[in-house]
């Protein structure tokens, strides 16, 4: 299925009639439609949501749900779709023309029972009469066929079903919402988009049907004291469902609001930094802590380094260090004491004189082992004497290794040491330089009228996000309430119900229809316990193929449970990774797998649209995205890039290979139109500007 051709009359940036045609080439399947903010791009996706679905695209996206009730409902939204020039003419003169379409044609659709060469879909709206009009031809022809099942159900079920139109028409960057979901309502709408992907919703659908069959059943048993509880519990359920559902507005109001109040902060910062003076007040208090912390332990450095420079002098006179050393040593050896008394000697002699009668050697011999024993120790007391005159330190033992370790210290550990304390004094300096000069830069300016405005303007905004953050907590605590109320009220009504006494005529209907029920939670069971091993096998194969970080997920498991169907990814240790924890970039890639695994599993062959792609990716993803992800996505993809931000000339050239057609948006005096640009001149015609300013 792809799609040959969109005209556009009077919608919105759009005046007049501008039509895009697509022109198969065999392996070029991606097309791109480049123009700066403001142009249209987000307007063409409006566009085409717009034309397949009507009222219903508030079941595509929130955004268009938000869009609808802000206008006031949506007869009131499809005057915001006009043309501004066309309707300030039809202000001045009614009798004007004032309608505004889209046209789409598709070709190689396959539809059950109905050859056909090419399905055409317009959507018209006239502001004079206030009437929106549907039409779909079949090869240029009306079809009795698409009129009996009517041109809204026969786009939903044999062209796009709404629920997944967001997996084909999405922005890139709001994408991540896939990888955000977290509460249990969260998962659940985005289990209901699974559902409908992976074939599942038709038996669900099913389901939900049969299992209000059963509560009708029921009802019809009830007595007229019973009706009125049973009144009063449907009453209050639907009390409840409101309550909920005006909580989840305001919440989202308030998360919109938040996102706008961040980007006018992050503005205004941008203005002060311009101004030189982009610090607030508390940050410049955190500067100044920060200087007085460096200043403190650029103290305790310099005591280190003090005591470093005591030892200074005994590194300078090395030589002399090493001959105390020696001396030392020499004296050491020394202590051993061979100074002998004549009474020591006479003792020695008589020990000496009984160790050799045990030999049985004669006394003569005796004698003469015995004086040169003694003239040996007169000898070497003599020599002793010589020396011991020589001890020029006399350094007790604790004396003694106090100085071996600080020559210990100087020979092996000196160096090292102050070179590495001098190098951390010299960062801890330029430490203090630089928040001393941002301390100085800032409070040189304080006195700026426009920087005090601008930061005035700041902290305005900055407390308003602050309390915008404390009424999004106790929405969040009030829906939490709601949802258990609705919960509980749910139960003691499904309890209720089943004290009913079913009538006669009923009871083999409902037997019957608790069967199907069963059987059909069993089917949609086992669908989607075999959908998820293949889901999980694709997420992880995208996952791996346009991913930098091979390493990073390891796994990933699909957890079913009840009507909610949840992914987690997992690291080399089997453990959960938090995607809050992810980059942007990160989930970004997260969602674009996910993206891809669903839509091939659905099997449903649509052209994509993307509008904003590659934002948030670095160089090496945004290579892997265009290699692995644009040309096997669909066999149509319709980039919308922000050229030189969201698409290099780099990356352009890596996707020229598959490129199929490229087109500009020019606007003039407000007004947008499409321009057909040869594949290679692309770049030069943005270096020339002309063709994106208003003129």
């Amino acid at each position: 299925m792809k799609i040959r051709r969109i005209k556009f009359n009077n919608f919105r940036i759009y005046k007049g009639e501008n039509e895009i045609v697509f022109e198969p080439v065999s392996g070029k399947n991606i097309s791109i439609i480049a123009g700066k903010n403001g142009f249209g791009k987000t307007t063409f996706l409006t566009s085409l949501i717009w034309v397949f679905y009507g009222k219903m695209m508030v079941e595509v996206e929130d955004k268009y749900k938000r869009d609808i009730k802000n206008a006031g409902g949506y007869e009131k939204f499809l005057i915001t779709l006009l043309n501004r020039d066309v309707k300030s003419t039809f202000l001045i003169d009614p009798f004007l023309p004032t309608q505004f379409s889209i046209e789409i044609e598709i070709d190689n659709l396959s539809i059950p029972s109905m050859p056909c060469n090419s399905v055409t879909i317009k959507r018209s709206f006239d502001l004079a009469t206030e009437t929106e009009n549907l039409t779909v031809l079949i090869d240029n022809l009306e079809n009795e066929l698409t009129k009996e099942v009517g041109y809204e159900v026969f786009i939903n079920d044999f062209i796009l079903p709404r629920e997944i139109a967001k997996f084909f028409f999405f922005d890139a960057e709001k994408i991540v919402t896939l990888a955000e979901a977290k509460s249990k309502a969260e998962l659940k709408n985005l289990s209901r988009a699974y559902a409908e992907v992976l074939g599942i919703k038709k038996y669900e659908d099913l389901k939900r049907n049969l299992e209000t069959l059963m509560v009708k059943l029921r009802r019809n048993g009830a007595k007229p004291d019973e009706e009125k509880k049973l009144e009063d519990l449907l009453l209050k359920e639907e009390e409840l469902k409101s309550l909920v559902e005006h909580n989840l507005d305001k919440k989202q109001n308030v998360d919109e609001e938040v996102g706008t109040l961040n980007k006018q902060s992050d503005a205004l910062q941008e203005k002060l930094i311009r101004e030189g003076n982009g610090i607030t007040v508390d940050e410049l208090k955190e500067l100044k802590e920060e200087h007085e912390q460096l200043k403190e332990v650029g103290d305790e450095i310099r005591a280190r380094l003090k005591k470093m420079m005591d030892l200074v002098p005994l590194v300078i006179a090395g030589k002399k260090l090493l001959l105390l050393d020696g001396q030392l040593e020499l004296e050491k050896k020394s202590n051993v004491e061979f100074n002998f008394n004549n009474e020591q000697l006479k003792s020695l002699k008589r020990a000496a004189i009984e160790k050799l009668k045990v030999l049985d050697i004669p006394e003569s011999t005796n004698q003469d082992i015995i004086k040169i024993f003694h003239e040996v120790l007169i000898e070497k007391s003599k020599d002793d004497i010589v020396n011991q005159q020589n001890i020029l330190l006399d350094y007790n033992p604790e004396q003694y290794r106090e100085f071996k370790a600080v020559v210990d210290n100087i020979k092996n550990g000196f160096k090292r040491q102050f070179s590495s304390i001098v190098q951390e004094d010299k960062n801890n300096r330029l430490g203090v330089s630089r928040v001393f000069y941002k301390i100085k830069q800032a409070e040189a300016r304080k006195d700026n009228p426009l920087a005090q405005k601008i930061r005035e303007d700041k902290i305005k905004i900055d407390h308003r996000i602050f309390l915008l953050a404390i009424d999004k907590g106790k929405l969040d605590e009030e829906l939490k309430n709601l949802e258990i109320q609705l919960s509980t009220n749910h139960k003691i009504l499904s309890e209720y119900e089943k004290k009913f006494k079913l009538v006669d005529a009923d009871r083999a209907k409902s037997l019957v229809t608790q069967q199907l029920i069963d059987k059909i939670s069993l089917i949609i069971q086992r669908i989607k316990e075999d959908k998820k091993y293949s889901l999980q096998k694709s997420i992880l194969l995208g996952l791996k193929k346009i991913m930098h970080k091979s390493d990073f997920v390891q796994d990933v498991k699909v957890n079913v449970h009840d009507d909610v169907m949840d992914i987690d990814l997992l690291d080399k240790d089997k453990n959960v990774i938090d995607k809050e924890s992810l980059s942007k970039g990160e989930q970004q890639l997260y969602a674009t797998a996910l993206l891809k695994a669903l839509v091939d599993e659905s099997g449903i062959q649509f052209p994509v649209f993307i509008d904003s792609p590659l934002q948030k990716f670095d160089k090496f993803h945004s290579q892997n995205i265009i290699r692995e992800f644009y040309p096997s996505i669909s066999e149509q993809v319709v980039l919308f890039p922000l050229l030189e931000k969201e698409l290099s000339e780099i990356e352009y050239d890596s996707l020229k290979e598959n490129l199929n057609k490229v087109y500009v948006i020019d606007s003039i005096e407000g007004n947008s139109t499409f321009r057909a640009v040869a594949i290679d001149e692309l770049f030069n015609e943005i270096k020339n500007e002309d063709y994106v300013y208003t003129s």
